[in-house]
């Protein structure tokens, strides 16, 4: 077990390594972003000056390497546009992220499992096909389209939820703000996790063990309850665990159409604004939680089966 938790940290870190330097490297090639704070009448040795300043005139191979020595120690540098800690800028936005991510993942889970369920046992009945043809629709959606779509069915035609921000402080209002967001980044969670679970628990219902307990009297229902569903929901769960991490990632998009005050929507920001430090942090940050997760789940999985740590 030792073995499997060294192997598999080292893995993250040369993930998380490769991240970064990708990052970098594709900042370092977007644009000059001294230019874009420059005033317009800025003489050329001016934009020298304040490139010599920022510490943008060395070459890249040195600022990475300040970089990764910053960042060890949770210092990302400051913003280019808004002078402030990168770090401290970002720490900001992620309780809205993870409220967010936190929500559509509640969302998929808990309608997921249900839908899977009753489509396996149900096998090729109108509910079936029903079920199975909206989860491929949800898996097809373009996460933007259907934000738009719930924006305007919701927003503006029936005008039962609000459409953009976080809304005030109370309960009340975060909620309604909320569902709209929760809904569009959950929605491929949810159709994929409920085909995984139609396919799984199909697979398990035509063990011997299951058709042991059948000839044995047992009910359906505590045959599935009690048999199948517990192994059915092993692959689920290990996927579910991912799914987690890839929702923070996948909140960029959807903080984007909701303009909700995210850490993925700040990214976006950086971007737009060529924010060299803060889009590298940003996306440091983003990809930290991920590869954490991930490692998380890699060791429970591998403590659980002893076959994954031997494989």
């Amino acid at each position: 077990m030792t073995q499997y938790i060294i192997r598999r940290i080292l893995q993250a870190f040369l993930v998380m390594l490769g991240v970064t330097f990708l990052v970098f490297i594709v900042m370092f090639q977007a644009g000059d972003p001294v230019i874009l704070m420059a005033s317009p009448d800025a003489s050329a040795e001016e934009i020298e000056n304040l490139r010599r300043n920022l510490g943008l005139d060395r070459p890249w191979y040195i600022q990475y390497a300040d970089f990764l020595g910053g960042a060890v120690q949770g210092d990302f540098g400051n913003s280019l546009r808004q002078g402030q800690p990168v770090f401290n800028l970002v720490m900001e936005r992620i309780p809205a992220t993870l409220q967010l991510a936190a929500s559509a993942f509640v969302f998929s889970v808990v309608i997921s499992i249900p839908v899977g369920v009753i489509s396996a046992t149900r096998r090729n009945t109108i509910y079936d096909n029903l079920a199975m043809g909206f989860a491929l629709l949800g898996q097809s959606l373009p996460v933007f389209f259907l934000g738009v779509m719930l924006i305007w069915i919701f927003g503006f035609v029936f005008g039962w939820l609000p459409s953009a921000g976080r809304g005030d402080p109370d309960l009340v209002s975060r909620m309604r703000h909320l569902i709209l967001p929760a809904i569009t980044l959950g929605t491929f969670s949810l159709a994929q996790n409920a085909r995984l679970v139609r396919s799984s628990l199909l697979e398990v219902l035509g063990l011997d063990y299951v058709k042991t307990a059948r000839a044995k009297g047992i009910s359906e229902y505590h045959v599935i309850m009690r048999h199948a569903l517990r192994n059915a929901l092993i692959p689920v769960v290990t996927v579910i665990g991912i799914q987690f991490g890839a929702l923070l990632g996948g909140a960029v998009i959807t903080e984007t159409v909701f303009a909700w005050p995210g850490i993925g929507r700040l990214l976006i920001q950086a971007i737009n604004q060529q924010d060299f430090p803060l889009a590298v942090g940003a996306v440091t940050i983003i990809a930290l939680i991920f590869v954490v997760l991930n490692l998380i789940v890699d060791l429970t999985y591998g403590f659980l089966d002893p076959r994954v740590r031997y494989s």
